[in-house]
């Protein structure tokens, strides 16, 4: 055999691993973003502000006690959450459920204070 064919077959080789290896590697990497993981990691001393609305009633409430931003700054970077479907903007939808940056994320540990929250859109 010529050193041309084997060069030849040696490069055909190597290219069917790299047409494999490519879109292994990307379904990989995108596998990885469906770990649980921490989605929020505020500062709660950097929020000054929290509105809270209501897509039930419509009704909306902007909460700038500082216990209270406190609360549920620190109660949202306790909890781990698996992405679910596909800002800085962050709905909370239920005591398990938040929408961050376009995909929904359910808890799988710990779960939000919704009823505080609630409770304060009430008052």
């Amino acid at each position: 055999m010529s050193t041309k064919i084997v060069e030849r077959v040696v490069f055909l080789k190597n290219r069917k691993w790299t047409i494999i290896a490519v879109p292994l590697v990307f379904l990989l990497l995108f596998a990885l973003t469906y770990i649980p993981h921490k989605v929020v990691s505020i500062d709660p001393s950097k929020v000054s502000e929290i509105t809270v609305f209501d897509g039930n009633t419509g009704y909306n409430v902007e909460i700038t006690d500082r216990t209270d931003i406190n609360h549920i700054i620190n109660n949202l970077n306790e909890v781990t959450f698996q992405k679910g479907k596909s800002i800085k903007e962050l709905i909370i939808n239920s005591n398990d459920t938040i929408k961050y940056k376009g995909f929904f994320y359910t808890s799988v540990s710990n779960s939000i204070d919704y009823d505080y929250i609630k409770q304060l859109v009430l008052k």
